[in-house]
């Protein structure tokens, strides 16, 4: 049986969104954001394996822009993907890359202090057991640590933010507040956020002292079951294994996920899906994301640290392709952009790349985001999500 792996390569976004209009950082629209055209252009890229699949090829056909150094002829199935879904988010793109377009508007908080309404600041507190919390506002996560650590190991108080995506953040010591408090802390005001369509809750444990706190591996996203089944979902009921690389498992709030494989970095997510292209069985189906484009240089605004994790990603993707067995699929996505030449620090509303490996060469033009996942289902013969038509 065929088995089909699918990577995302979150935020790696090739411009061209036709709605980026309606979508802003600061008050710049997106209008004209393009991460791996405007990376190429002011750092130089060196990616042979993704532009030999398509890439530069998939730049062009999303935004008209010739990339420099992006010329291949391409040799695998290749074209763009557009989002339908009004948000430029996390578990929007995955979501409707499995076949769910999100059928709602995110709640987003007020860049304004205190960000939370009075409600959600009483339900922290009494599920801390606090008095007060920190923070209360837009903030970069690193920063805030920086900014209020010192305060919290004094207080105990949890530090308490959110930023332009549909989160609101806890960030607690792991051994002066407690690991397993946290979580707890963060699981039980999951419902209420949820119910207020805020997309997820995350709780962000650090550890260190004042002028050396530093996140740890254990952060958990609690976030909004997706609406309807997905190709997670549809390959577990038909009894296929599933494997879910990275946050995958806390983006599909862990359903229809057979195997969870987590990591301290890309580095280690990258030996997960090596191994498991060697070892995953007949008819599986493997989801995989690659966060630190995002979370590491595309928040940053860090040219040369996105482009220099590019170019070590296309050396997995080489690795990766190579050891495909007859039959296999694997698709080269992205969920949105985060262009990290643009004004503020969220993502950008962009088309993303569809690269794929296992069908030859193959232009399959501008696609929709949920034709992705109906093209896996098709590939492993399953039934398709409710969204979306197969371009295999």
């Amino acid at each position: 049986m065929s088995r089909a792996f699918l990577v995302v390569m979150d935020s790696v976004g090739i411009g061209g969104a036709p709605d980026a209009v309606d979508f802003f950082n600061d008050t710049r629209p997106d209008t004209g954001a393009n991460t791996v055209l405007h990376i190429a252009e002011k750092r130089g890229l060196c990616l042979p394996h993704l532009d030999r699949l398509g890439l530069g090829a998939a730049i062009r056909l999303a935004s008209g822009a010739e990339a420099p150094g992006l010329g291949a002829a391409p040799e695998g199935l290749w074209g763009a993907a557009t989002e339908i879904s009004p948000g430029k988010d996390t578990p929007s793109g995955h979501w409707e890359i499995a076949g769910v377009p999100v059928p709602w508007d995110w709640h987003y908080f007020p860049d304004s202090q205190p960000a939370f309404p009075p409600e959600v600041t009483a339900r922290v507190c009494e599920l801390a057991g606090t008095e007060g919390i920190l923070g209360n506002k837009h903030a970069s996560g690193t920063v805030i640590l920086d900014e209020l650590g010192e305060a919290h190991l004094r207080t105990g108080w949890p530090i308490c933010y959110t930023s332009a995506d549909s989160v609101f953040q806890i960030a607690a010591h792991e051994e002066a507040f407690g690991l397993d408090r946290l979580l707890a802390l963060c699981e039980g005001l999951a419902p209420m956020l949820h119910r207020m369509r805020v997309g997820r809750v995350i709780a962000r444990p650090f550890v260190g002292a004042p002028g050396n706190f530093t996140r740890t591996a254990n952060r958990r996203d609690y976030a909004m079951a997706p609406p309807a089944d997905t190709i997670l979902d549809i390959a577990a009921r038909a009894g296929r294994d599933t494997h879910a690389i990275g946050k995958i498992g806390d983006i599909f709030s862990h359903r229809g996920i057979g195997k969870l494989h987590k990591g301290k970095s890309d580095a280690d997510l990258a030996a997960h899906l090596l191994r498991l292209i060697e070892e995953a069985a007949p008819g599986s189906l493997t989801f995989a994301n690659f966060v630190e484009f995002d979370s590491l240089y595309g928040h940053r605004r860090d040219i040369d640290g996105y482009g220099a994790q590019l170019e070590w990603f296309d050396t997995i993707v080489g690795q990766a392709v190579a050891a495909l067995r007859p039959g296999d699929l694997m698709i080269f996505t992205a969920d949105h952009g985060n262009d990290p030449s643009w004004t503020g620090t969220d993502h950008t509303r962009e088309r993303v790349p569809v690269l794929g490996a296992g069908l030859g060469a193959r232009a399959i033009g501008n696609v929709g985001f949920s034709d992705i996942g109906a093209s896996v289902a098709a590939h492993l013969g399953l039934d398709s999500p409710g969204y979306g038509s197969s371009f295999i």
